[in-house]
C-alpha cells in the first residue's frame, strides 16, 4: 500500500486539530483521560500542544536539529487553549507550504519534511481518539488515515527494515493484517532486531517486525476495518472487534513485537 497524498496528511491534521480542540474545550479540565490513565483532559491538551509546537521549531528552523529549550506549561485552561492554537495553526501552516521531500530533522531515519506531515496526523488523530475518550463522545476515524496508522506502526514505530549496524533475525512466522473496509493487506514477519546503535551506545536486543510481500502466504491472520486496527496497535481499544485466526504461535510472537506501549 501506499503513503497518502501529502496535502492530505495536512488536511487530516486540520481536521484532527480541530475535533481534538473542540471536545478538549467542552470537558472538564480534571477529567481522566482513560487510554492515557496517568493524564487528565489538561494534561492531553498540553501533550498535543507541546508536541504540535516542537515540530513546528523543527519545521521551521530545517534543516537544524530540535529545539533545546521549551516553553512553560500554561497555567491555566484558558492559556492552554491559547497555547494549542497558535502551535497548531503554525505546524500545519508550515506543513502545507513545504514539499515532503524537504530536508528535515526527526528522530527516525527518514529525515524530510513528509515523515513529519504523515506522523502529526496520526499523532492528532490518535489524542482526538483520546480527548473523545475522556468526553464519552467517540466519533469514527477517518478509514484512509487508519488504513496508513497500520502501516506506520508496523513500519515505524514497531519496525522496518533494520539500520546497518544492527541486525534482523526472522523467527519462521508471519502474521497478516487484514484491514475489512479498505482491502489493505500487510504481512509481517516476526523475530529479533539486536545491535548497538553507535551514536548512542544503547543496545537492543527486541522483538521486531520487517514487512513481507502483501500478498504472500500468512501463518496467522488478524482481521478487522481499519480503524479497529489501528487502535488496537496504539493500546486505544482491545481486540474484542478483531477475527483472529491461524498459528497460535505466530499470532504470539506478532503480540510480542506490538504489544508495548506507544505514547
Amino acid at each position: 500500500m501506499s503513503r497518502l497524498d501529502p496535502a492530505d496528511y495536512v488536511a487530516h491534521l486540520r481536521r484532527e486539530s480541530t475535533r481534538f480542540r473542540e471536545v478538549v474545550a467542552t470537558t472538564p479540565s480534571v477529567a481522566r483521560v482513560p487510554s492515557c490513565p496517568d493524564w487528565d483532559a489538561d494534561d492531553l491538551l498540553w501533550h498535543l500542544g507541546e508536541v504540535q509546537w516542537f515540530w513546528g521549531e523543527v519545521v521551521g528552523s530545517r534543516p537544524a536539529g530540535p529545539p533545546e529549550e521549551h516553553p512553560p506549561r500554561p497555567a491555566d485552561r484558558e492559556g492552554l487553549l491559547a497555547f494549542f492554537d497558535e502551535a497548531s495553526e503554525r505546524l500545519a501552516g508550515l506543513l502545507g507550504s513545504l514539499r515532503p521531500d524537504e530536508p528535515a530533522w526527526t528522530w527516525a531515519d527518514e529525515q524530510t519534511v513528509g515523515f513529519t506531515q504523515r506522523r502529526q496526523a496520526h499523532e492528532a488523530m490518535v489524542h482526538r481518539l483520546d480527548a473523545e475518550l475522556a468526553a464519552g463522545a467517540v466519533t469514527p476515524l477517518p478509514a484512509d488515515l487508519a488504513a496508513d496508522g497500520v502501516a506506520e506502526v508496523v513500519d515505524v514505530m514497531k519496525g522496518g527494515e533494520p539500520p546497518a549496524w544492527g541486525a534482523f533475525t526472522p523467527d519462521g512466522h508471519t502474521t497478516a493484517l487484514e484491514l475489512s473496509d479498505t482491502g489493505d493487506r500487510l504481512v509481517l514477519r516476526t523475530g529479533r532486531f539486536i545491535g548497538t546503535d553507535p551514536g548512542s551506545g544503547t543496545a537492543y536486543d527486541v522483538p521486531h517486525l520487517v514487512r513481507a510481500a502483501d500478498d504472500a502466504a500468512a501463518d496467522a491472520v488478524v482481521r478487522g476495518t481499519a480503524a479497529d486496527v489501528d487502535t488496537w496497535l496504539w493500546r486505544r481499544t482491545d481486540r474484542g472487534r478483531l477475527a483472529v485466526s491461524g498459528s497460535a504461535a505466530a499470532f504470539a510472537a506478532f503480540l510480542e513485537a506490538v504489544d508495548q506501549p506507544i505514547d
